[in-house]
């Protein structure tokens, strides 16, 4: 099977190692416009499946007829892009696997293009990161074991090993996208209801083996689709993990503008946004540089099987793989996304058209194929010791 990867970016050079690293992957070209860049990594990895090329993604017709030589293309690019290469996936007849974008409803526009792709033969998969990506997998698949299900509650966050003042935070992924996250409201279920509540706020105190305590609190776009997808849902929501006191940090920053994206200024005469110099100036503050990071992940589905009230939990703790210098954050999301490219090209995945993670990616395989790169998922299931109808007849 032959795969593109676009974007020779962190994100794309870990995808096209693990895609090499694959007995099944026969070809894997890594695109981008900047050519000298992409041909810096295939010589970083140095495999004979792997070769570099020039692509203006800009260029939709350029785009289209570059996918047209592949089975698959995993799209590591800016999220902005991620409607342009669907719709060249299309049209070229290639699966497209991208690392979703829910700020501007990009990951929405791919998914309307369900028709079209069923009618192209081609399977879209937006959103394959870790939070969305991965929580949307585990929590499709616990609930895919309950006859019922009632709630979904999903933690998730990227931290340093060892954090530093000022904010106990170093980056993993984009800025901006933090950015959003803190700003933008965050979408919550309860009692079957839905609400926005503001980023940043509810913290509540979240324990893992050695780790803890740390700080969980609401940001925006990581219940994704998951309440289009399970529309009976009586609770879910979504907390990113820091380390304790970040939020209440980040809230100033968000409460003083900014982190705004349509907020500016005038200083000397010209008009400046305050999150374009916020932006430069926690750059180096929030460097990882060769620091290690660890990737934590807790998610809880909840609901009834044969009557019984059910939780099955899913838990994950990774760390930086030293050996090869890659981040925890770059090895789950990069894995997850090359994961799941190569069950569309083994034909593992077989339904044609665009479907959100938790609907379409089988859960099973998807953990064994995390362990076989060392990310270790664990399953807990709890249940209750009596019946939900018993219960309400004792009461």
């Amino acid at each position: 099977m032959k795969y593109a990867v676009l974007g020779a970016g962190l994100m794309g050079k870990e995808v096209a190692r693990d895609l090499v690293q694959s007995p099944n992957v026969d070809q894997v070209v890594l695109a981008d416009v900047d050519l000298e860049k992409a041909k810096c990594v295939c010589q970083q990895l140095d495999s004979p499946k792997l070769s570099p090329a020039f692509l203006d993604a800009t260029d939709f017709q350029s785009l289209t007829s570059f996918l047209a030589e592949f089975d698959v293309a995993v799209n590591a690019l800016f999220y902005t892009f991620n409607e342009r290469v669907a719709r060249a996936g299309i049209k070229a007849g290639v699966h497209v696997c991208d690392l979703g974008g829910h700020i501007g409803h990009e990951t929405d526009k791919v998914l309307q293009l369900a028709e079209e792709a069923q009618a192209a033969g081609v399977t879209l998969i937006p959103d394959l990161g870790v939070a969305p990506g991965m929580t949307n997998i585990l929590a499709g698949y616990g609930a895919s074991k309950l006859d019922q299900v009632d709630s979904m509650y999903l933690r998730v966050g990227g931290i340093p090993l060892n954090p530093e003042p000022p904010l106990e935070y170093n980056q993993v992924f984009s800025i901006e996208g933090v950015f959003d996250h803190y700003t933008d409201p965050s979408l919550v279920i309860r009692d079957g209801k839905t609400y926005e509540v503001p980023s940043l706020s509810e913290v509540e105190t979240i324990y893992f083996e050695k780790f803890g305590p740390l700080e969980a609190f609401h940001t925006a776009g990581g219940t994704s689709t998951l309440s289009r997808s399970f529309p009976n849902l009586k609770n879910l929501d979504y907390k990113t993990i820091r380390y304790p006191g970040h939020a209440e940090k980040a809230r100033l920053l968000v409460d003083l503008n900014l982190t705004r994206r349509d907020y500016e200024v005038t200083i000397g005469g010209q008009r400046v946004r305050p999150r374009d110099v916020l932006r430069e100036v926690l750059k180096p503050i929030v460097d990882l540089k060769d620091k290690d990071d660890v990737v934590l992940l807790r998610v809880t589905v909840q609901g009834l099987k044969e009557g019984i009230e059910t939780t099955y939990e899913y838990e994950m703790v990774t760390y930086k793989d030293r050996t090869k210098n890659v981040t925890a954050m770059a090895r789950t999301t990069a894995y997850t996304i090359s994961a799941v490219a190569q069950m569309l090209g083994n034909g593992v995945i077989t339904k044609r058209g665009a479907y959100p993670p938790e609907q379409i990616v089988p859960g099973d395989h998807y953990i064994e194929e995390m362990k076989k790169r060392e990310i270790v998922i664990q399953e807990r299931v709890i249940k209750e010791t009596v019946r939900r109808e018993e219960r309400t007849i004792k009461r």
